[in-house]
């Protein structure tokens, strides 16, 4: 174990955070640190949590690097991406294969729980820089592309075999991206512009009938998910908050992170109910209690 892990480890345990303890004493929509400042770089982001209920994040350490924690509080370097690759959304699917946006190289990574081997699942040059990932229930994935410099972005789908289509063009700062709990709905947002959108996913897997959820008068958006009853928990870019906006687009709570740049989120622990955010101020993961599991725990508990 390199020195940075074995400082990890130890914070997790002197904190006496365990991933195996259900901490329903803490109050809820209360953050507080989940690893030590400086953990990651700047680059923090992708958070996922297995079927075992191990964490990993991007950036470990260093740049290229995808983190691990265990339920026992053991930290390690889980892959280093090859090449030039950097990853940012992380996504795992029903058979434990993980998959990384490299917003670098224009592919989606795909890597083998049995071995750590990362290969490309697909590669696209038309994508600006796939930037986060949601998955579905069957295992298709979509994927937001956005151009920062233009202000501008792109939805598209990655199906089983790795083969892509452009769903959707001439968008805002597409960033934050899940699907909700019956799959019949694809939820981005719009970083500059501070739309959230939705649309309905027909059963070729295309979108239609594009809608406005919710538009924010002030600061930016990032990583997104959902929870078990359709609630949008999103990173506000800035702020330093989690927003929680319900199916119908109505701003439920706003919960302080502990950082003015959450960058993404993803829901874990025993019971599913424990958010973890990646905080970019400090280099860190924070945590909070929420009343319901988040939907893509529970996709897990039925496997």
């Amino acid at each position: 174990m390199s020195m940075l892990c074995f400082r990890f480890a130890a914070f997790l345990l002197v904190a006496g955070v365990s991933m195996t303890q259900v901490l329903a004493e803490d109050p809820l929509y209360v953050a507080k640190p989940f690893t030590a400042e400086g953990s990651f770089t700047p680059g923090v982001e992708g958070p996922a949590v297995d079927r075992d209920g191990n964490f990993f994040a991007v950036n470990f350490g260093s740049q290229q690097t995808i983190g691990k924690v265990t339920l026992d509080g053991k930290a390690e370097v889980y892959v280093t991406l090859p090449g030039k690759s950097v990853g940012n959304g992380l996504r795992f699917d029903a058979d434990g294969f993980l998959y990384v946006a490299d917003y670098t190289e224009h592919n989606i990574l795909k890597i083998d729980p049995a071995t750590r081997k990362v290969s490309v699942h697909a590669h696209q040059p038309k994508m600006n820089q796939p930037n986060d990932l949601a998955i579905t229930a069957t295992g298709v994935l979509y994927a937001s592309d956005p151009n920062w410099a233009e202000s501008t972005g792109q939805l598209w789908r990655i199906d089983r075999d790795g083969s892509t289509t452009l769903l959707a063009s001439g968008m805002g700062t597409t960033n934050g991206i899940d699907v909700s709990p019956d799959g019949n709905t694809l939820y981005v947002n719009e970083s500059g512009q501070r739309n959230v959108w939705a649309f309905r996913i027909t059963e070729t897997g295309d979108l239609a009938d594009k809608r406005l959820l919710i538009k924010f008068p002030d600061f930016g958006f990032d990583g997104m998910r959902c929870d078990v009853d359709g609630n949008l928990f999103i990173t506000r870019h800035g702020k330093g908050t989690v927003a929680v906006v319900s199916p119908a687009g109505e701003v439920i709570r706003e919960i302080d992170v502990l950082g003015t740049k959450p960058s993404n989120l993803c829901f874990g622990g025993v019971d599913g109910k424990t958010v973890y955010v990646t905080e970019v101020d400090h280099q860190r993961i924070v945590q909070f209690r929420a009343e319901r599991p988040g939907l893509e725990w529970q996709r897990w508990q039925k496997k």
